[in-house]
């Protein structure tokens, strides 16, 4: 009966600890809750890791964060991608995606007012990759894009891998950054700022949109301006105006633990009956 017991608590402690070392796939969406006629943004890079990428931050020099420059210019995400890669956190086995939204009759694939899409990420193991980034240029625009500058701000899972429940990230107006290294200036804007720095410099510094007096003219400075996908702008977004929402869902895991302890207790039971 003690051996049982014994067996049990085992198989027990196994089947959790190899619940929590297995890959985790988590169900992500993206939609651009903007009103009709409003500004789009570009494929969306995201990623899961250990906490330990740090993409931009808010008040320093744009020129320490190559990837996130290069994709506040021109949507480019790869060299940010290159960055995680090579980072700790990305050695360290983080996951990484970039997620346009569905090309429509040959649209460009960026994400339109009320458009969204839903895909699946493998984390990898859930108890190193705790924290989700992410990050996407708004267009048109010289250099705005949103994202997160805090690492740690969302916590997918806990320390030992198990996953905190839903989340929606809602994304504001005043969640904008400003990469500081384009001037705002619609007429400067060289077909949304596809150009890699080749426009007018501005500060240097990433700084917050809407922190500056003028930030809302100039967005309605692209009133009457053509998209990628052919849409016309004629509304602009504001301070307080939710511009993307962003959730997070577990996708179900086969229940392979379940399956090993229940073998055990066959196992458990077969023993006792020799």
């Amino acid at each position: 009966m003690n051996l049982q017991r014994t067996l049990i608590s085992t198989l027990t402690v196994l089947a959790i600890a190899g619940a929590s070392a297995n890959a985790e796939t988590l169900s992500i969406t993206i939609e651009n809750t903007m009103s009709s006629g409003s500004f789009f943004f570009t494929p969306v890079w995201i990623a899961a890791h250990n906490g330990g990428f740090d993409s931009f931050d808010a008040g320093a020099a744009a020129n320490n964060f190559a990837g996130i420059t290069s994709l506040a210019e021109n949507g480019n995400t790869g060299p940010l991608s290159n960055a995680f890669a090579a980072s700790a956190a990305g050695i360290a086995g983080g996951a990484q995606a970039t997620v346009a939204a569905s090309a429509f009759m040959g649209d460009a694939p960026v994400y339109s007012p009320g458009e969204s899409t839903t895909f699946n990420l493998d984390v990898g193991d859930a108890s190193v990759n705790r924290y989700f980034s992410f990050a996407s240029m708004i267009v048109p625009s010289n250099d705005l894009f949103f994202g997160n500058d805090n690492a740690t701000a969302y916590e997918l899972f806990d320390f030992i891998g198990n996953f905190n429940g839903d989340i929606t990230i809602n994304i504001f107006g005043r969640d904008v950054y400003d990469n500081g290294t384009e001037l705002n200036s619609a007429a400067n804007d060289a077909a949304f700022s596809m150009n890699d720095g080749q426009s007018l410099p501005e500060s240097g510094l990433i700084r917050n949109f809407f922190s500056d007096a003028g930030d809302g003219d100039y967005l309605d400075s692209f009133f009457g301006s053509n998209t990628a996908n052919g849409a016309t702008i004629s509304s602009a977004f504001g301070a307080n105006d939710i511009i993307a929402t962003i959730t997070i869902t577990q996708v179900p895991a086969p229940s392979g633990a379940f399956a090993l302890l229940g073998g055990g207790l066959i196992f458990a039971r077969r023993r006792r009956s020799n």
